[in-house]
């Protein structure tokens, strides 16, 4: 059974940094592209970032490009999401999503088989 949970979210003053980990289980991890989504209240979840099984390719929104960074660390199975210069806007619940191994990364939610339960980033103004 796949698990992905989600960490270090929490509450920061707009201008402020998040690190957010992703700890996966029951799934080949070093052979999975991984991304990031949020869900804002009232509106639909979007992409944020995406990495591939090795790290060495990442995909990035616009909105955040320039902000986050989104890393890997296969031997302990967790995918990472750095945030800087958080702004009001950031604020949302963010998932974690894995791909069965062999999928090609990708932005579309619809490319990601696992999600995670969420963690919630607010940032105050």
């Amino acid at each position: 059974q796949v698990q992905l949970v989600e960490s270090g979210g929490g509450l920061v003053q707009a201008g402020g940094s998040l690190r957010l980990s992703c700890a996966a289980s029951g799934l080949t991890f070093g052979s999975a592209a991984m991304g990031w989504y949020r869900q804002a209240p009232g509106k639909e979840r979007e992409f944020v970032a995406a990495i591939n099984w090795s790290g060495h390719s990442t995909y990035y929104a616009d909105s955040v490009k320039g902000r986050a960074t989104i890393s890997r660390d296969n031997a302990k199975n967790t995918v990472y999401l750095q945030m800087n210069s958080l702004k009001f806007e950031d604020t949302a619940i963010y998932y974690c999503a894995a791909a069965r191994p062999g999928r090609l990364t990708t932005k579309s939610q619809y490319g990601y088989d696992f999600w995670g339960q969420g963690t919630q980033v607010t940032v105050s103004s």
